[in-house]
Parts: structure tokens; sequence; C-alpha cells
């Protein structure tokens, strides 16, 4: 086990926390990591991108001109792809570029993600995040009080919180996601990893399968 401290929301240690080394303990791995940010980006692409082929430009099925006698060089119709106008030879078509990866390389690469984020000291656990009201300015304070006003945040909860998902809306540098669907492309992407007591069992259910 691997003692951590806890700390309120006003970066005041409240007491520790044990956290698993199967979980928090793993080597990095960046041959995983690079296999998994490629999966994140290629499932992102839309694939809708299209050129026109020869049989679907609009231009004329005639012949140029003769095959002999004009001293020209042999030539078709103008939807041959060396003419203005002609269609594309290789020219994209709407694809899907989304694949997966085996479940348990993934999983291996959020747990080595999470575990050198522990190592580099950018992961702080806190008892609670509490928001009465959905305002931006009290997740600010909360920032500040850890010297993360200029930081890229990721703040891992256990489930869905409109308040803290709608005062993390405005701040570009911040981010909000339930600990079960955590990704290594935003676990490398953002600085530092805020992460709640109650979202360490969920982390734990749904990574150390």
């Amino acid at each position: 086990m691997i003692q951590v401290p806890v700390y309120n929301q006003k970066a005041e240690k409240v007491g520790e926390i044990e956290l698993k080394e199967e979980l928090f303990g793993v080597e990095r791995r960046p041959d995983l990591f690079y296999t998994c940010v490629v999966m994140h980006l290629a499932n992102g692409r839309q694939g809708t991108h299209s050129t026109k082929r020869r049989g679907e430009v609009n231009r004329s099925g005639r012949k140029v001109w003769p095959q002999k006698g004009t001293g020209h060089a042999r030539q078709g119709d103008r939807k041959a792809t060396h003419w203005v106008g002609g269609g594309r030879p290789f020219g994209p078509k709407p694809r899907d570029y989304s694949y997966k990866i085996p479940k348990k390389m993934r999983r291996l690469a959020i747990r080595s993600a999470l575990s050198t984020k522990l190592k580099e000291n950018n992961l702080i656990i806190l008892d609670k995040i509490e928001l009465p009201q959905p305002k931006t300015k009290e997740l600010v304070n909360i920032l500040n009080n850890f010297g993360l006003a200029d930081s890229k945040v990721l703040i891992g909860v256990p489930t869905k919180d409109e308040n803290l998902k709608k005062a993390a809306m405005n701040l570009e540098r911040v981010k909000t996601m339930i600990a079960s669907v955590l990704n290594v492309y935003d676990l490398l992407k953002y600085d530092y990893l805020i992460l709640t007591v109650d979202a360490i069992p969920v982390l734990e259910e749904a990574f150390l399968k």
C-alpha cells in the first residue's frame, strides 16, 4: 500500500489514504501511452472527408480529339485525373477510423498513467469537492489554494456533479470527468490530477479487474 495525504478544499491536510500498488505503483509504459493516444485521436476523427473520383465529376465523356492526325498526345475524355476539373485518382472517401485495443492493455496504460502522476507529485487527493452553487469563482478559489491557477487540471469525481461541471466550463485549463471513464489521453494532457476520496474505489472497480 502507498500512503498519500488527503487535503480539504482549503489545501489543509486532514488525513491519509492508502492507495493500492496495483493501481498507483505501476512502472511507466510510454509504449502503451503512445498506443492509447493514437487510438483516442483516431476514434475522434469524423471521417467525413470525400473527393470525387473519375466517374463522379461533372465533365463530358466525349473524346477530347481524334486519336490520330492532330499532333496531340492521345487523350480520352475530360474526366481523366490529369485534366483540370477531372477526378481525383486516390482521394479520400468517407470511412470509419475508430478501432479498439485489448481491454487489458488499455487498463494497464491507465494504471501506468495514474502511477506516473503520483510519482511526479502531480496527484492531489481531496476529501470532497462541494460547490453549493455552480460558480466558477468558487472552483478557482480551490485551485488557487493549491497553487494551480495557471495549470492544466483534470478533476476526477465518483459520480456526475452538475455544479462542478458547470463551474469548470468557463475554465479552459480545467476538465471534470467521472473516474470510471478516465483515459490515457486526458491523463497525459493535463498537468495535475485531482481525485476525491470517493473516486478511488471507483477507479479500483473500473481498472483493477
